[in-house]
């Protein structure tokens, strides 16, 4: 990963620790299409156990319904690459967890594995947050341009920032 890649990525995790700390919430990922890159940068940030929870990389469509409860028939009907998977597998990163944010990503990062309508570079990213007895969660569907590492890195950095917005 390129040094300036580094720097922005660990600035952001900042942020992120900053924030989570601020609100006194936890955190949890559930990575499919990063490969754990999320938690990496995370963690790479001292003291972060202060706030980062635990994290998932669930690359199979196995691991997504072993690990975090992603139902089979969910995945069979949209696909591991979609909206619904992504939200199910924030959700299930909360169910899994004591933490009070999650976010989960989902996608094609290539060379790869491209199909008509989900081409190499879709990814989906989900957030969730325990509001009171209620989870609430919001998706984003983006088309990333690039290698693999850039898909990568275009969706940690993505993923990241939207942890520093709240959840409706």
């Amino acid at each position: 990963m390129p040094a300036a890649d580094d720097r922005r990525l660990g600035r952001l995790a900042q942020r992120v620790g900053e924030a989570c700390l601020r609100a006194q919430r936890s955190l949890a990922t559930a990575e499919s299409c990063t490969g754990g890159l999320i938690a990496k940068c995370l963690t790479d940030i001292p003291g972060s156990s202060a706030w980062f929870e635990r994290g998932w990389v669930t690359y199979s469509n196995a691991a997504k319904a072993d690990e975090l409860g992603v139902a089979a028939t969910l995945i069979a009907r949209h696909g591991a690459v979609s909206e619904a998977v992504a939200r199910a597998m924030a959700r299930g990163a909360l169910a899994g967890s004591r933490a009070q944010r999650a976010v989960a990503v989902t996608g094609i990062a290539g060379p790869d594995g491209g199909a008509p309508g989900k081409p190499v570079g879709t990814v989906w990213i989900a957030w969730a947050e325990r509001q009171g007895r209620r989870i609430a969660s919001r998706a984003v569907l983006h088309r990333f341009r690039g290698s693999r590492d850039d898909v990568r890195r275009r969706t940690t950095e993505a993923a990241l920032r939207g942890l520093l917005v709240d959840v409706p």
